[in-house]
């Protein structure tokens, strides 16, 4: 009788699991400000100017084409991800993961902790990336003009453009 109750126990419990909905994270989307908040993840849709002061992001942050992020005093678990987005401002900040810029028209990078790397890659614009503390790489490829700034200490390596920040 008891292997009966287990072995039906055990059935209920794998068929309800099978059935259950996975755990998801609540993606927030950012037109304007938010302050000291906590979100999981962050993304600024195309076009839109996202302004962030104090908020902590569990996840990633997405800037999207043609999309502005001015944030300051930011906490990312993740990474902060732009591909052709108008402009990105990062300031005083710590993040968990790299800060990757892509075929963007401009960003300012400064006084920011950086787990992972720094990555600009064949941007249009002008980029400046000075005074922060990067635990991983600072790399820059392909980018016009190339990247301006300095005063960062890199535990990794300073590559290509940035050999010299």
């Amino acid at each position: 009788m008891m292997r009966r109750i287990t072995t039906s126990a055990v059935l209920v419990a794998a068929v309800a699991a099978a059935f259950a909905a996975p755990a998801l994270a609540e993606e927030r989307t950012c037109r304007g400000s938010l302050g000291a908040i906590t979100v999981d993840t962050l993304r600024v849709p195309q076009g839109a100017t996202c302004r962030l002061n104090g908020t902590r992001v569990e996840g990633t942050v997405k800037v999207e084409n043609r999309a502005t992020l001015k944030a300051t005093r930011i906490r990312v678990k993740g990474n902060v991800q732009a591909e052709g987005s108008a402009s990105v401002r990062v300031a005083g900040s710590r993040i968990g993961g790299s800060i990757q810029i892509v075929q963007s028209r401009g960003a300012s990078l400064s006084r920011n902790a950086v787990n992972a790397d720094i990555q600009l890659f064949g941007n249009r614009g002008t980029l400046t990336v000075s005074s922060n503390r990067i635990d991983g790489n600072l790399q820059c490829k392909e980018n016009t003009p190339a990247p301006t700034g300095g005063g960062n200490v890199v535990r990794g390596n300073k590559e290509d453009q940035c050999r010299r920040l």
